[in-house]
């Protein structure tokens, strides 16, 4: 069969079978059936193991650093005004009046009582009452001296914010001027010839407020009179000391971190004398300033910028007032810069204070000081402090004391026009609470530039002083000091410049509490007897030894 015949057949064939199929499945209508083997599965999904490790054990010991500045004391270079100001008691524990009675004896001071009582609620009043005398003697012909002091001193707090303060008190102080020379004169004079007294009667009225007022202001006026005599050689002079100040102070802002400060000073003096050598028999050394200034206070800084015109005996000067400390974080290191001026008064109780064996001044001049510096102080860890200060301080009309030319017992007061001093003054401390402190203090005097005079009479180069306070046991307790400096110059009969004595004073001390009221103390001074001269002519007493009873009581 040929090709076309064979598609013909196919075809007819295939017809006939579809046809057949049709007769059988006349009526199931369309479908698919899909027949397979597969079956869908999710894969398993991948899975994290958490498998905790243990730490590692750490046996090192953490280190906690703790910011806490350290509670200490930083005195200034330039003194300041010390202030008393009432505690406020704690609520839980009233203040309690403490009363002491301290009597004792020594190869020296023959005898020595000190007293002490106080009074009030401990909240708004408090009173106090004080007394002291001592009676001294050295091995020296009329080496010898006595003092005697009573006072008292009150606070009272009222319900306005205001604080008043007021002391009145009387000292009087007896010196022999033993100084002289030569030796033999001993024979020649007499205890009155020789004696010195100065008497003193002070009081002092004061009023601040506790807290700043709603306009941010802080005031603390107030006025102190003290009257003083002094006889020398049978002649009596007086004088009459005045010193009212009136401070203001105006802060501004939420922080109180600004201020204004105005004040005024006015200090008078008026001395007189039978014996002066001018036609006037009286002196008038009046002094007054205004102190103007701005006040910046951050944690970090601390700016104080004024100016103080001043008015010393009608004759004006204008002094800078400049100062400034720049703090770290920690409060562990501090900057200090300063260019301060200031006045020291000239007066006939201020120069018996400085040197006792004065002869009574014929003039009375005050001293005018400024002064640049530049330090620093802080705390190295939590026992320990220091603070260093160098300063180029320049003095006019300093007072140098020389030995007068007939027996050189009495001290005539030159004053230095100017003079120069480049001064280092340091201190350092270490302290562990109540129980043990030691501190030590060194201050290094340079003087040049005299116009005057060749030296700077009477004047101390170098000093040092040392101290420690030791709690050995509850109830006993240990202090040491030290006071030593090179020698001064001074000025002799004919004219020359010598050099003193160096000094090396070392003293002890201890007190041990017996009972709950009594308490034993002894005083040893002097210890290596070293025979100096602060002021020339006049040797210190030697080697002594001072011991008695403390009875203290309370009145509650």
């Amino acid at each position: 069969m040929n090709k076309q015949f064979r598609t013909t057949v196919f075809l007819i064939s295939g017809c006939f079978l579809g046809s057949t199929v049709m007769a059988q499945e006349p009526n199931k209508g369309k479908t698919i059936d899909v027949t397979s083997t597969f079956k869908p599965v999710l894969r398993e999904a991948s899975k994290i193991n958490f498998n905790a490790t243990e730490p590692a054990v750490d046996t090192t010991k953490p280190r906690l650093n703790y910011n806490i500045p350290a509670q200490n004391l930083f005195f200034t270079y330039q003194p300041a005004g010390v202030h008393p100001v009432a505690l406020k008691a704690d609520t839980g524990n009233n203040w309690v009046n403490s009363n002491y009675i301290k009597a004792g004896i020594g190869n020296i001071h023959q005898p020595f009582v000190k007293a002490g009582f106080s009074f009030g609620d401990g909240q708004k009043t408090f009173f106090n009452i004080f007394g002291n005398h001592y009676t001294s003697k050295g091995e020296l012909p009329f080496q010898k001296n006595s003092q005697t002091s009573v006072g008292a001193a009150a606070t009272y707090r009222t319900s306005k914010n205001l604080e008043w303060n007021g002391s009145l008190g009387f000292r009087s102080d007896d010196y022999y001027l033993y100084g002289f020379k030569p030796d033999s004169l001993a024979e020649v004079f007499t205890k009155d010839d020789l004696k010195q007294k100065f008497q003193t009667i002070e009081g002092k009225v004061d009023f601040r407020n506790i807290a700043p007022t709603e306009f941010g202001l802080n005031f603390h006026p107030s006025i102190r009179v003290s009257g003083f005599n002094g006889t020398t050689f049978g002649n009596k002079a007086t004088e009459t000391n005045t010193v009212l100040n009136l401070p203001l102070e105006k802060t501004f802002g939420d922080s109180e971190k600004f201020a204004f400060n105005i004040g005024a000073t006015a200090d008078l003096t008026n001395y007189k004398n039978d014996n002066l050598k001018t036609d006037k028999k009286s002196i008038q050394n009046n002094l007054y300033q205004i102190a103007t200034a701005v006040s910046v206070k951050t944690g970090n800084l601390y700016l104080h910028a004024g100016i103080l015109p001043s008015w010393d005996q009608k004759k004006f000067h204008m002094l800078p007032n400049v100062m400034a400390d720049i703090t770290t974080n920690d409060k562990q290191f501090t900057l200090q810069l300063g260019w301060v001026g200031s006045y020291s008064k000239g007066s006939y109780q201020r120069f018996a204070s400085i040197n006792p064996w004065l002869a009574q001044p014929d003039s009375l001049v005050n001293t005018r000081t400024i002064e640049m510096y530049g330090g620093v102080k802080g705390s190295l860890g939590d026992h320990f402090t220091y603070s260093a200060k160098l300063g180029l301080a320049t003095y006019h009309n300093m007072p140098l004391f020389v030995n007068d030319t007939l027996y050189g017992n009495t001290f005539n007061i030159r004053y230095e026009p100017k003079m120069n001093n480049l001064r280092l003054h340091s201190e350092i401390g270490y302290t562990v609470g109540e129980k043990f402190s030691a501190t030590a203090g060194l201050t290094w005097n340079n003087y040049y530039k005299q116009e005057r005079e060749a030296d700077p009479y009477g004047l101390i180069p170098i000093e040092l002083n040392a101290a420690i306070r030791w709690q050995l046991l509850k109830d006993l307790f240990f202090y040491s000091e030290l006071w030593t400096w090179t020698k001064p110059k001074y000025l002799s009969k004919n004219g020359d410049s010598y050099k003193g004595d160096n000094a090396f004073d070392l003293n002890a001390g201890a007190e041990f509490r017996i009972t709950k009221n009594f308490n034993l103390w002894v005083q040893l001074n002097n210890l290596l007897n070293d025979r100096y001269q602060r002021w020339n002519q006049y040797e210190v007493f030697g080697f002594s030894i001072l011991g008695g009873i403390t009875y203290s009581f309370n009145t509650k």
